[in-house]
């Protein structure tokens, strides 16, 4: 069947065949079998037409061969359908002759529902036209009554208004007559107009729905158009009419609005904004006073900062001071001259005066507008008028205004700096004065706002305006930095050569203290100048510390002058004690916020001067310590003292008395430091008198000769310690050693610890540093560093030894009456103690 599937493909066409057949071109059927995946027979071009006619021919009999063979094979089947056909025939003559039954059913169905469903149609039709006529006719009937009413209210605004100008003439065009009676009907007069106003605008809005055909969709069908009552000849002739009204009507309320904002009167306000609410016009209007508020501001800040306009009132300023002047003027400048920088600087704070002025004006007004539509309600619905007005509004009236103001105050501020050289310096220069400015402004206005600057509060307000100007304040504190640094790099120019010294610090600590008095007016600004001065006292402690010689040779005390070291050391704990002296007065001059920022800096610089005394300090106790314990080589035992003489002092205490007045002449001279060198004077007083009693208390042996010896170097101590408390060489007197409290009283009276040293002098019992293996001075040391019952608790331990040592050698009774003496002191000590 392949050969023959080309002619049974649905695409064959014989005459394209013939035509490629005779032609001798190949027959294209590819397209046509390409789903059967068959290859069509292919004539030959050379093939004759005989032959392909002979090729047709015995395919046509070999067709009608094989059709022959398929019938004879199945003529039964053949046959069988045959007869179906004719059985089928019947059936198809009942089912049309039902079919037929049907079609008329439907069309009787058809002429019994169509009739009476177009009769309905029209009639809804009609009533809906109905419908139509008696709403416009309603609402044309409620068009013709408020347009009446409103005529009878626009005449009593006429009245009233004639009513007004006549009073104003008859009284000398005052706004209240100044008689009682006529200022309260006036007032009532004007208080009728505001409600006529207001009642007119609701009638004016009610027929503007009306006419614009505002009517809620749940009222309207869906098959009903609207009828615009512009389309009534009765309506239009008055819609000319209304809209006039609406002008006078719109005009009166913006001028209410204008004059109550003016006078600040908010009963008056009120009553404009319930007009403009009754107009349907509240939200736009109050956000176009907004807009025109700030607008108006913001003019008024651009042309504070024109140069043009600055140079025009220097001038006319000059002009005025010399009016006979016929010099020649040249075109206007945007920048001063060294002559008239004055006339320009005076013309621009008077421009920034008037600036405030008007700032405080316009903020009095957003403030008063806002608080009204706050406050105020309509009647009828119990909306808050803030509330409708926020329907337009992105914010309050407020936080718009101080946006627009912050917005406005920074770019014109800052853009026309740019521009000028003079602006910059000027309004940097005088920041501080530039912020009074806005003091003042902040005052004005706190009486009518909510908004607070004050040390301990600021408004998010205020501090938001305040922001504006950061720019100049950026550059009041780098030049207040600058000035700072500047003080610090003069007292530090001389280097390890010439440190700085008392004057550097008193002159370091007063230019903080003045950049920081010149601020404290502003809490924000004297915060930002501390800052700055952290900042600067961090300059003068790594300064200092790079300067400062801890080595060997800055605490040396040979003599005979002070080394170049303890000099630097001198001058630089002078430099820090005085810097730290003047600022930490601060904290009575500021309150606790501004000084808790420099506080940390400041008593880090007294542990910077401190940390340099107490090394040397340190230093001067071990030295004195040191001289005062070669008393124990002195043997005072002994009939007399061949190396000092009769009645002279110890070599001991020569060295001593030497070494005093070397560390008051060339050490401590050094240091500047004001009371604190008292205080420190007089603790290595008490310390030379308590270190000396103690060496002297545990002298032994002791004789007579040794303690007319003691006596003379205890008087020699008196003097040298009298010479070393002078606090000036043009003092002839010494100073006063019972100003040293108790430490000088151990000299003419016995604490319990010394009495306890005498008495275990003179007795065979073993002093507490013999028995434990200690040199004096590591005794003496020790004392000093333990209190005194820890002292007595160590006397009474040698007691007790001494007593186990005594019993087990045979129990003698020599220097029992010392123990029990000590004892007795112990025992007296204590229970003073407890007292």
């Amino acid at each position: 069947m392949a050969d023959y599937a080309i002619f049974a493909s649905d695409d064959f066409d014989a005459n394209e065949y013939a035509n490629a057949v005779l032609a001798g071109e190949q027959y294209d059927a590819v397209r046509v079998l390409s789903s059967a995946k068959l290859i069509a027979p292919e004539p030959s071009a050379k093939e004759d037409i005989s032959i392909a006619i002979s090729k047709l021919t015995f395919g046509v009999d070999d067709v009608s061969k094989q059709i022959k063979t398929l019938v004879t094979n199945h003529h039964q089947d053949l046959l069988s359908q045959a007869a179906s056909a004719n059985e089928l025939s019947g059936s198809l003559t009942s089912v049309r002759a039902g079919l037929t039954d049907l079609d008329n059913s439907l069309e009787k169905l058809r002429v019994k529902v169509r009739v009476p469903y177009q009769s309905l149609q029209a009639n809804v039709s009609r009533l809906h036209k109905l419908h139509q006529a008696s709403e416009v006719l309603r609402r044309t009937s409620r068009f013709v009554t408020l347009t009446r009413r409103l005529q009878v209210q626009m005449g009593d605004m006429d009245k009233a208004q004639i009513e007004d100008d006549r009073s104003n003439a008859l009284n000398g065009h005052t706004l209240v007559p100044s008689d009682g009676s006529d200022s309260k009907r006036w007032e009532q007069d004007e208080d009728a107009r505001e409600r006529t106003i207001a009642k007119a605008a609701l009638s004016i809005a009610e027929l503007g729905s009306l006419i614009d055909d505002d009517i809620p969709d749940s009222e309207l069908s869906e098959n009903s158009p609207r009828i615009s009552l512009r389309s009534v000849n009765v309506v239009a002739a008055h819609i000319p009419y209304i809209e006039q009204a609406r002008e006078i009507v719109t005009t009166e309320m913006r001028n209410m609005v204008l004059s109550g904002l003016t006078s600040l009167n908010q009963s008056l306000l009120a009553s404009s904004l319930q007009t403009a609410y009754n107009l349907r016009i509240l939200p736009d209007q109050v956000q176009s006073l907004i807009i025109d508020l700030s607008t108006a501001i913001e003019d008024q800040i651009r042309m504070t900062f024109d140069l043009s306009q600055i140079s025009k009132d220097a001038a006319a300023k000059e002009s005025l001071n010399s009016p006979s002047s016929t010099l020649y003027k040249s075109r206007v400048r945007t920048e001063p001259t060294n002559l008239t920088a004055p006339q320009w600087t005076t013309a621009l704070w008077s421009r920034l005066e008037n600036m405030i002025e008007q700032m405080s004006s316009c903020c009095i007004k957003v403030y008063t507008l806002e608080k009204v539509l706050k406050l105020k309600k309509d009647t009828v619905t119990q909306s808050v008028f803030l509330d409708e007005a926020m329907k337009v509004l992105e914010n309050k009236p407020s936080a718009t205004f101080w946006t627009s103001l912050a917005r406005a105050l920074e770019k014109h501020a800052w853009d026309a700096a740019k521009s000028s050289t003079f602006l910059q310096q000027t309004l940097t220069n005088g920041y501080p004065r530039l912020l009074r400015l806005f003091h003042e402004f902040f005052a004005k206005i706190a009486v009518h706002t909510d908004t607070t600057y004050i040390h301990s509060y600021q408004s998010p307000e205020t501090v938001l305006i305040l922001r504006a100007l950061v720019n100049f304040e950026s550059l009041y504190l780098t030049r207040s930095s600058s000035k700072l640094n500047e003080s610090v790099g003069q007292a530090f120019s001389g280097g390890s050569r010439t440190p700085p010294g008392m004057n550097e610090g008193i002159n370091t600590a007063r230019t903080v203290a003045n950049e920081l008095d010149s601020a404290r007016f502003d809490p924000l600004l004297v915060r930002a100048v501390a800052k700055n001065a952290t900042s600067t006292l961090d300059m003068i402690l790594s300064r200092s510390e790079g300067l400062v010689s801890r080595d060997r040779s800055a605490l040396t005390l040979v003599g005979p002058t002070a080394t170049p070291q303890q000099i630097i050391n001198g001058s630089l704990a002078t430099f820090l004690y005085h810097v730290w002296s003047r600022l930490s007065q601060l904290g009575e001059e500021h309150n606790e916020a501004v000084y808790s920022i420099i506080k940390p800096n400041v008593e880090n610089i007294r542990a910077a001067y401190e940390r340099i005394i107490d090394d040397l300090t340190t230093a001067i106790r071990r030295e004195l310590g040191s001289i005062i314990a070669k008393i124990h080589r002195f043997d005072f035992g002994r009939s007399a003292d061949p190396m000092a003489g009769m009645g002279g002092a110890s070599l001991y205490m020569k060295d001593l008395v030497e070494r005093l007045a070397f560390l008051k002449a060339e050490i401590l001279s050094k240091f500047s430091i004001g009371d604190e060198k008292k205080t420190r004077v007089m603790d290595l007083v008490k310390f030379v008198i308590k270190t000396f009693v103690l060496h002297v208390s545990i002298v032994k042996p002791l004789g007579e000769t040794g303690k007319l010896q003691l006596t003379s170097d205890m008087t020699e101590l008196e003097f040298g310690l009298s010479a070393f408390l002078v606090e000036s060489p043009q003092e002839k007197r010494g100073g006063n050693l019972e100003s040293t409290g108790a430490d000088y009283k151990m000299l003419p009276g016995l604490p319990p610890l010394i009495v306890l040293h005498h008495i275990l002098v003179r007795s065979p019992i073993p002093l507490a540093h013999s028995l434990h293996g200690w040199q004096e001075s590591e005794y003496v040391r020790w004392v000093d560093e333990h209190t005194e019952e820890e002292s007595w608790t160590l006397i009474d331990g040698v007691l007790s030894h001494w007593e186990k040592i005594r019993d087990s050698d045979g129990g003698s009774s020599d220097g029992m009456e010392y123990v029990d003496l000590a004892r007795k002191v112990l025992a007296e000590a204590s229970e003073r103690e407890r007292i």
